[in-house]
């Protein structure tokens, strides 16, 4: 539920409800990740690289037998969280700047089609040891798309004409487009390791 208030030619949603599923899929990444971290650095099982191996040392080294399904639902419930969050900025977008307006049932089953198609097909496809690198290639289209939406980003937050009172001071701008630098430069990085080997 966004309740809208349009900021020059921008509809921005406000709501605490929106924030706090940003902040708990946070929680919730943190938590998956620092648990399991200290359950197998202190265990000397320094080498788990699968999630699916995870899954399966979490219940015997701590002990509970639930240990692993609550891992699972962990990150189920992250992965929720980050699909609203992506509903929830693409809404903005499409009803702020491309005016289109689709029933919020609608946009939430085009989301989750969207973001469940490929991940079935890649696991009907290849098998569940797929599941992994499909998570690598997701998270390196993720960095490189990532300059595609901050710099634009940028851009209009520091723009009076759209933003007035709420537009970018300087010392924000100036970190902004540091920020900005910085990913392009790591993603020009990440590509010339990639190619050059």
């Amino acid at each position: 539920m966004v309740g809208d208030a349009t900021l020059g030619c921008c509809s921005v949603g406000h709501d605490i409800f929106d924030f706090s599923d940003i902040l708990l899929a946070l929680f919730i990444n943190s938590a998956i990740l620092i648990v399991s971290a200290a359950t197998f650095h202190f265990s000397g099982n320094r080498n788990v690289a699968e999630i699916q191996d995870a899954y399966k040392l979490l219940s015997p080294l701590l002990g509970v037998s639930a240990a692993s399904a609550i891992f699972g639902i962990a990150l189920l419930a992250s992965g929720q969280s980050s699909t609203l969050t992506a509903t929830l900025a693409g809404q903005i977008v499409m009803e702020g700047f491309l005016q289109f307006r689709f029933p919020s049932w609608l946009r939430r089953l085009i989301t989750r089609l969207l973001a469940i198609i490929p991940a079935l097909i890649t696991i009907i496809l290849f098998g569940e040891k797929s599941t992994s690198r499909l998570i690598v290639l997701s998270q390196v289209i993720l960095s490189l798309q990532l300059p595609f939406a901050v710099i634009p980003l940028v851009i209009f937050t520091s723009n009076r004409r759209l933003m007035g009172e709420f537009v970018n001071p300087l010392w924000l701008k100036s970190l902004a487009w540091l920020v900005a630098i910085v990913i392009v430069g790591l993603n020009v990085w990440l590509l010339l390791q990639t190619i050059l080997g």
